[in-house]
């Protein structure tokens, strides 16, 4: 039997040793080596949503790999993926790292510098135990064959731009469609989440910051079930305990989330921590929110360079959405997107608080009126983000043409002039 190995080495000297050796062992298949977390995550994704059959039944993932550090990628891997066979590549072969390697989802070890009979035996190993996984699965394998839900951050350039505004509208659209949606409030200290929606409830994501293996029945427990069938999981209401919730434990939350969600929307709120760094670096769309004015444009300016400094995000990976636009504006969205370089939305959202004054004040995003160009807008730009189900494309993500029955989803208002577009 072939065994398909995919490695994950960010280094060009130690994927050329490895791809060496690789090429050694009988009936190996080595793909070509991935330079980094994303890249490894994405091809996975990719594999896995086109069958369990297509995904490799061993994953080599070397220790410098980055951005995410190797313990917290092999853990993502593992239960995103269940059926691949992981196994760390590493100079440090002392029984603690072992333990730490196991514990987060590895089925093996292989010390640096790499010799031919370990590797073997460790890659023969994990195939083994992959093959049996799958077989075990059977018929019950198309459990494990999507890649997992789609997760979004929403940040703001500056605080008051409109970004918990925006998450809750982005949610409740893909929940509208009849997806299934978590909504979490990731500003720790100043969430409004649940004060947007009405909501009073103890739990948040400080419960889940200290359980290292988050089991649907913890989940759950930790969730608010919304009246629009939206599961919420708030920030704490004492803004101090927002420093329990780690980044390792943010990249555990949000990975336990995406796969019992479809759809997975973070408020980031405006102030980097570690948490909302891990949620934006492994969200499949980064949104910005800026308003066209001189203050929130440097605003997004600076919150780029610094998730670039850190290595969290690209910008040309990002995405920016101009909220409170109106045409007479000096600043208009191309200008935007010269200034910060980062990709516009297709859509731009009015000024028009009016609108949204009497269910702010009462705690009621959620009943803000259809006929509203804010929530029109906002609802568009989840149709151009792939969040919603369409009859024309109902797993796929990108832009859709279809409105659906609640007639504020869809391209068709991306394209009209009464939306402020720019």
């Amino acid at each position: 039997m072939t065994t398909r190995i995919l490695p994950a080495v960010g280094d060009p000297d130690a994927a050329r040793s490895v791809t060496t050796l690789l090429s050694q062992l009988p009936d190996a298949e080595p793909a070509a080596p991935v330079v980094d977390s994303t890249q490894l995550i994405d091809t996975l994704a990719r594999l896995a949503g086109e069958s369990l059959d297509e995904l490799p039944e061993v994953v080599l993932v070397h220790e410098r790999i980055g951005p995410v550090p190797a313990l917290e990628l092999i853990r993502e891997v593992a239960l995103r993926f269940p059926a691949v066979g992981v196994v760390l590549i590493t100079a440090d072969a002392s029984p603690g790292l072992f333990s730490a390697a196991m514990d987060s989802g590895a089925r093996g070890l292989v010390a640096l510098p790499i010799g031919y009979e370990e590797l073997a035996n460790r890659v023969q190993a994990a195939a083994s135990w992959s093959t049996g996984v799958r077989r075990h699965l059977g018929a019950g394998a198309d459990v494990f064959t999507g890649p997992g839900g789609t997760v979004v951050t929403v940040t703001g350039a500056k605080g008051g731009v409109g970004t918990t505004l925006t998450a809750i509208q982005l949610a409740l659209a893909a929940r509208a469609s009849g997806r299934t949606v978590a909504l979490v409030d990731m500003d720790l200290q100043a969430g409004d989440v649940a004060s947007y929606l009405d909501v009073q409830f103890r739990r948040s994501l400080v419960d889940l910051a200290a359980i290292t293996d988050i089991s649907p029945r913890v989940l759950q427990d930790a969730v608010f079930s919304h009246e629009t069938g939206m599961a919420l999981l708030l920030a704490p209401g004492e803004g101090e305990r927002g420093e329990e919730v780690s980044d390792r434990a943010a990249r555990q939350i949000v990975s336990a989330l995406r796969s019992r969600y479809e759809v997975v929307v973070v408020d980031c709120g405006s102030q980097m921590h570690g948490a909302n760094a891990a949620a934006i670096e492994m969200a499949d769309t980064a949104l910005l929110v800026t308003t066209p004015d001189v203050i929130a444009v440097r605003g997004a300016k600076r919150v780029v360079r610094l998730w670039d400094r850190l290595q969290i995000r690209k910008a040309e990976d990002t995405l920016t959405l101009v909220n409170r636009y109106n045409r007479s504006t000096e600043i208009q969205p191309p200008l935007i997107q010269k200034i910060t370089g980062t990709r516009m939305a297709g859509i731009a959202v009015p000024a028009a608080f009016k609108e949204l004054q009497s269910v702010v004040d009462a705690g009621r995003m959620h009943e803000l009126e259809a006929k509203s160009t804010v929530k029109q807008a906002l609802w568009g730009l989840a149709g151009e983000l792939g969040l919603v189900k369409t009859p024309d494309a109902p797993e796929k993500q990108g832009r859709l043409r279809g409105g659906g029955d609640r007639g504020s989803i869809g391209v068709r208002r991306r394209r009209g002039g009464n939306h402020g577009e720019g």
